[in-house]
């Protein structure tokens, strides 16, 4: 069964187009190191609740918008040896430096495949 990985971002609406660009920049990247199959999603209806919400998770501020990123790996090796590789490897470390969201309000996980349609 594959493994994935999310991402809950904080992005700043008027850096779209920059967090567009850096995504399709990184994608090839994680198809390198063996990704089946990337997802971004700009978010368009993410509510704020009052106990717990998407927003409230990554202290979202009222000029962001939150956005998903997934990531489906065939398994739980291939997707920790890119994890790795985003350590050493010069291309993500070049990327890194210009994301354009604060990425100590990121959120983020790894998840073993239960249900898959």
């Amino acid at each position: 069964m594959s493994y994935f990985q999310i991402a809950v971002i904080p992005v700043p609406t008027a850096h779209r187009d920059q967090y567009k660009s850096v995504a399709e920049t990184m994608a090839p990247l994680f198809m390198e190191y063996g990704a089946l199959q990337l997802f971004e999603g700009w978010g368009s209806m993410v509510p704020p609740g009052e106990v717990t919400s998407l927003p409230l998770a990554v202290q979202l501020k009222e000029d962001e918008t939150v956005v998903v990123s997934f990531i489906e790996w065939p398994d739980e090796a291939k997707a920790m040896a890119c994890m790795k590789a985003m350590e050493t490897d010069p291309r993500f470390a070049e990327m890194g430096a210009d994301m354009p969201f604060d990425g100590k309000r990121m959120i983020f996980g790894t998840f073993e495949t239960m249900l898959k349609r």
